[in-house]
Formats: structure tokens, C-alpha cells, sequence
């Protein structure tokens, strides 16, 4: 990671949170160029950061510019990576290209945590984390996050996986390379839009607190990767789950008529459910993230008490 440092440019608020151990929660910026339409993404993105500092905490989303690891982006920033053109989604085999050619990158879950890993920064809202794709015994599509989470130390508050994705697969990856599963008072693994999976979680956590305390004891005792926590979409909030597995199986339908994989199938898919759902699943998508970063904000508090 020392290496890594001559490539950050950490913004000055930032940079001050960390020095002074206060609490700091990372962002990703894919779902802001990939994942919303501009201009609505410009009110995500100032809405989210705004729900970090009401909890307490400062946010820093991360991207890639002029050769260069953001953590924490100027207003103009926020502008340049929510008009999508000349954007390009970044994950870990994309860095070096991206760094080294100057380009424009936004930056999905593994990338984030690698940004938030160089510069010292505990916590990281998502929306759901990528995995295992159906089918993925075959095609072997697994998402890059999945080995990031085993080895990236970074807690990653989301609503679960993607439902798009096989995850009970991607549970027994995330077994296979130790990385602890928690619930944020849950003792079920939620699916995204969804509150339940029907797979469980390892361990079903009280309160922010406690959530500090696990991922304290596991750094200390040097265990390498990461924390995971499963944050279910609030109730109200919440698709029925047999309904968005009908759309989901016609969307996958769809991509494999059309040749769809790789790194353009998931935005495909999402953008699929969106249109039959007629922007339920949107809306879902929204209030999730939002729900994660008040969670967010709560843990890293939680952790800056303890270090």
C-alpha cells in the first residue's frame, strides 16, 4: 500500500477526518456514471454524502482522474463523473490501464475498497455487492469483488447481493475465503430489492457497536479481508421476492438471446428489470443506498470510538 500512496490524492477534508481519527465512510462512483441517469445522479450523489454527515461522518467517494486515486470529490468532480461520457467502470484489472492513460474511471466495489484500503478509511456504503452470476459454475462469470472482500481489509455495509446473481454460490465463495457475513439485525442474507434471500448470515449483530467490536477483533488478531454486512432495504421499501425472480429470469432470458456477458451484463440486466418493473426497482435501488449510508456512518462512529 506504500507504493500505492503516490497515486492518492486524498481532498483536504478528508485528508483532516483521517489524521484526526474521526469517522469517514467510503463511496463508489460506478452507480453514479453506470447506474443512474444524469442529471438525477447529481442528487443522488450530493443526497448521499449528505445523509453521511448528518450520521456523523465524513464521505469521501472515490474515482479515478488525471492519473489519480480520488478520495473525496470537489463539486466539479462529482459534475465530471455524472455525465457518463468518457467514463469508463473500473474495476481491479482496470487500474493500472486507467492510471497510466490518463482516462476518466469510475469505480465499482473492488476498486473502492482498494482506494479506501490505500488511504486508511474502515467503512464503505455500496448498494449490493457483485458474485457468483447464475450459471457461473459454467461460465465461470465471478465478480472481481468477491476476492477483494477476502482480501481487502474494509468493512462493506450493502443490501446484500445483487438478486440477479446465484447467492447461495456466492455465500460459499465468501465462506471458502473467510470472510464473515453479518447481518445488521438480521439474521437473513438480504437479496437487494429484497429483504430475504433465504440464505442466512453468519451472525446476526445487535448494534453498531457490536459491528465495530467484530471488525476491531479481526484486524487485531491480523486476519486479512474484510467485514461484510447485510443491510436489508427497508420494509416499505422492499419488492416481493418470487415477483422480481420472474423478472429477473425473463431479463437473463434476454441477455443470453442477445450475447450480453462479461462486465456489460450486469448493467443490462438492471436496466432490463427497471423498464418491466416500470421504475419500481429504481426507486428500490435508491432508498437502499441511502439505507446504507445512515448505516454506514452509525459503524464508522462505532470504529473511530475504538481505534
Amino acid at each position: 500500500m506504500k507504493k500505492l500512496n503516490q497515486y492518492l490524492d486524498i481532498a483536504p477534508e478528508v485528508q483532516e477526518a483521517l489524521k484526526a481519527k474521526k469517522p469517514v465512510v467510503a463511496l463508489e462512483s460506478t452507480i453514479l456514471s453506470h447506474g443512474l441517469p444524469y442529471p438525477e445522479n447529481l442528487d443522488f450523489a450530493k443526497k448521499i454524502e449528505d445523509i453521511i454527515r448528518e450520521g456523523g461522518a465524513v464521505p469521501a467517494t472515490t474515482a479515478i482522474m488525471n492519473g489519480k486515486l480520488k478520495v473525496g470529490l470537489s463539486a466539479a468532480e462529482r459534475e465530471r463523473i455524472c455525465n457518463p461520457e468518457g467514463v469508463i467502470k473500473v474495476s481491479r484489472r482496470d487500474v493500472a490501464v486507467c492510471i497510466a492513460t490518463g482516462r476518466t474511471g469510475a469505480t465499482t466495489v473492488a476498486t473502492t475498497m482498494i482506494i479506501a484500503a490505500a488511504a486508511g478509511i474502515r467503512v464503505f456504503a455500496t448498494g449490493g455487492i457483485g458474485g457468483v452470476h447464475r450459471g457461473g459454475e459454467v461460465t465461470m462469470d465471478i465478480s472481481a469483488d468477491l476476492q477483494e472482500l477476502a482480501h481487502t481489509p474494509v468493512a462493506v455495509v450493502c443490501a446484500g447481493a445483487k438478486q440477479i446473481l446465484d447467492i447461495g454460490r456466492t455465500l460459499e465463495y465468501l465462506e471458502t475465503m473467510g470472510v464473515p457475513v453479518l447481518g445488521y439485525r438480521t439474521s437473513s442474507f438480504p437479496a437487494f430489492y429484497c429483504r430475504e434471500s433465504g440464505h442466512q448470515v453468519d451472525y446476526n449483530a445487535k448494534d453498531y457497536k457490536e459491528i465495530a467490536e467484530i471488525m476491531h477483533a479481526k484486524w487485531t488478531l491480523g486476519l486479512e479481508g474484510a467485514v461484510l454486512i447485510g443491510n436489508p432495504i427497508p420494509e416499505e421499501s422492499a419488492l416481493d421476492f418470487d415477483a422480481m425472480e420472474r423478472v429477473i429470469e425473463g431479463a437473463i432470458e434476454k441477455a443470453n438471446a442477445q450475447g450480453v456477458h462479461g462486465k456489460k451484463l450486469t448493467p443490462f440486466l438492471l436496466k432490463e428489470i427497471k423498464e418491466v418493473t416500470e421504475g419500481e426497482s429504481y426507486e428500490s435501488n435508491l432508498v437502499l443506498a441511502y439505507n446504507n449510508a445512515e448505516v454506514a456512518a452509525g459503524i464508522a462512529k462505532a470504529y473511530a470510538e475504538l481505534i
